[in-house]
């Protein structure tokens, strides 16, 4: 049987200060938004591809002066069927884009949202202060230990398979949240090996998830405080929005923000959102509603 969802009280306790190698401070004791950058000319939402780097700074200067706290940057879409782009490409996309960033906005908090351990460790050495790995260390069996040596904050998604291949791996024997927590906690513990220290968890919504399974885990979201780390929720216009809406990403807003305020009774610490000012307010209204939430 399924647990019943309700709105929780109070969380376990979790580390929710994040410091980045640079010296840059991720403070999640409050909820926050990571505003969605994406270098690529193929990823699900047309809205939020950037194609030069006049584009990218007037991008990222609006998300920041709506309230983002950190700027997620990725070269490689990982929506599902996409191409699958040699490790050379998506450097010579990203490495570029963190040094304007860097060098406009020096204080920013920025996430290289890679599963390749190389790009990674170049994306930190360009002054990134965060790795978003969607493939949670099975992609590249050196990512741990670069970003344990690096020292950097690390997201740990849930996948299976690639992003070529997930759509197809949505069949799950037992119960899903059980089978995410035995990932996270095995995960974890290798990542504690190889010295990483800061670590946020995603479920991985939509990856190798169909839409009712990603609905299950945003509505037991609350499970997964059990493994006492703090959640990011990334399901911002995704197909387990927009589908059940029969609509499509570029008239899935509303259903997003809908959610997001579900995913902050949840529990969720950081919102990853293509639309930052409307994460933003929601994270404004439901600290209102829920005070303990700060």
């Amino acid at each position: 049987m399924h647990s019943q969802y309700s709105p929780p009280t109070r969380l376990p306790a979790c580390p929710l200060t994040l410091l980045s190698p640079h010296g840059r401070l991720l403070d999640l004791r409050r909820p926050q938004v990571m505003g969605i950058l994406n270098i690529t000319p193929d990823s699900f939402f047309a809205g939020s591809r950037v194609a030069s780097e006049k584009d990218l700074l007037a991008r990222a200067e609006t998300m920041l002066a709506a309230g983002a706290a950190v700027l997620d940057l990725g070269a490689y879409s990982t929506r599902p069927g996409a191409d699958d782009i040699p490790e050379p490409e998506e450097t010579r996309r990203l490495l570029p884009a963190i040094a304007a960033l860097r060098r406009e906005f020096p204080a920013a908090f920025l996430s290289a949202d890679t599963f390749r351990a190389r790009v990674a460790e170049a994306a930190v050495q360009a002054g990134a202060d965060l790795v978003n790995d969607v493939g949670g260390g099975t992609l590249d069996a050196n990512m741990f230990a670069t970003v344990g040596r690096l020292r950097v904050p690390y997201v740990l998604m849930h996948l299976r398979g690639t992003p070529q291949t997930m759509a197809q791996l949505t069949d799950y024997e037992g119960d899903i949240v059980l089978e995410l927590l035995r990932y996270f906690r095995d995960r974890r513990a290798a990542l504690r090996a190889a010295g990483v220290v800061d670590v946020l968890l995603d479920p991985g919504f939509g990856f190798a998830k169909t839409a009712a399974q990603s609905h299950e885990l945003l509505r037991r979201l609350p499970e997964l405080h059990l493994l006492g780390l703090p959640l990011l929720a990334g399901l911002s216009r995704k197909r387990m929005v927009y589908g059940p809406l029969g609509l499509g990403p570029e008239a899935a807003l509303n259903g997003t923000t809908a959610l997001h305020m579900v995913a902050l009774q949840g529990g969720a610490r950081l919102l990853r959102a293509h639309d930052v000012a409307e994460a933003r307010q929601t994270i404004d209204l439901f600290a209102n509603t829920f005070p303990v939430a700060e």
